[in-house]
């Protein structure tokens, strides 16, 4: 079985149907002065009928080239860069050499756009895959390590209690990254459709102060902006910040909006880095590292971003979130 989809059987070739249309066109005339000629008993043609044949042949022969130039090629040139994607993946999302009519060329770049989003998105899971796996390693090593100890060293009271800990807060640390992992999942594919304004979803936060167009409604829901604030304040306040300040201003169809705290900061060395999955400077008190990648994508299912913005103390971030019509 070779996979295919599209049941195989014979089927014309849109150059033979175009082929086979210009011919009929040009056989009519032809037969038309062949029928008249019969009808008047004179087999031999006249110069000026001649002439006429010879430009309905011409003129067949520039539209036969214009269709081959402008549909038949481009279309047999996408057809080919779509297998060769399929091979060489993101080396081979180049432009078709033939583009034909606005139609194709329109047709080409949505293709292309989506074959370099499935590459990305291919590449982000092959990644973050990685990244997981490097994760629950740790933790299932030192818990595999401690109940080895537990099962086959004689020891202590107390060093049994040490060893019994070490498997509970590692244990801990696995439901954890188990249940942010859940979060990013539920992120990344589900865009339920609503609408709330940013001072609704950060309502009875004592420590945020709120400026700008923070009552203007963007699209998302009260329960996924909830989701994308909220862990941006837990953030701040997990590195020290005392007030977080939103101010929001409109940007033609989008709100951007910077969250700006008091807090330690990130240095130089991080800031290239706080989006990685699973990096953070407070693994020891239990930081997963997700919780940037888990508003990254919440923001990104539903059409914004977020970006780390310089600051001269503490963190700052710009959102840029789409207004609700």
């Amino acid at each position: 079985m070779d996979g295919s989809r599209v049941p195989q059987k014979w089927r014309p070739t849109l150059a033979m149907i175009v082929f086979a249309v210009l011919l009929t066109v040009l056989v009519l005339p032809a037969a038309i002065v062949l029928w008249f000629r019969y009808l008047e008993h004179t087999p031999e043609m006249r110069p000026i009928e001649v002439g006429a044949l010879a430009v309905a042949l011409v003129i067949t022969v520039v539209i036969a080239v214009v269709f081959l130039r402008t549909i038949t090629g481009p279309i047999n040139a996408l057809v080919k860069r779509t297998e060769e994607i399929g091979r060489g993946g993101r080396t081979a999302i180049v432009p078709p050499e033939q583009l034909g009519t606005r139609e194709i060329a329109t047709l080409s770049q949505s293709f292309l756009d989506l074959a370099e989003r499935l590459v990305d998105r291919t590449e982000y899971v092959s990644s973050f895959a990685a990244h997981v796996s490097h994760e629950l390693k740790s933790p299932l090593t030192s818990i595999r390590g401690s109940a080895e100890l537990l099962r086959d060293a004689e020891m202590s009271k107390d060093e049994r209690a040490r060893f019994l800990n070490h498997i509970i807060a590692d244990s801990d640390r696995l439901a954890a990254l188990l249940e942010r992992l859940r979060e990013l999942a539920r992120a990344d594919l589900d865009a339920v459709p609503g609408s709330t304004t940013i001072a609704e979803a950060v309502a009875g936060e004592p420590s945020v102060t709120l400026s700008g167009s923070t009552d203007v409604a963007v699209r998302l829901s009260l329960e996924a902006a909830k989701a994308v604030f909220g862990q941006l304040l837990r953030n701040a306040v997990e590195h020290g910040a005392t007030a977080v300040t939103i101010d929001a201003v409109r940007d033609q169809g989008a709100l951007k909006v910077r969250v700006s705290d008091n807090g330690e900061g990130i240095s130089a060395g991080n800031r290239d880095r706080v989006f990685e999955p699973f990096f953070t400077t407070r693994r020891e008190a239990g930081g997963t590292g997700m919780g940037l990648q888990i508003v990254r994508s919440m923001l990104t299912a539903h059409g914004g971003t977020i970006r780390l913005v310089p600051a001269d103390s503490g963190a700052s971030f710009e959102l840029t979130m789409p207004i609700a019509e």
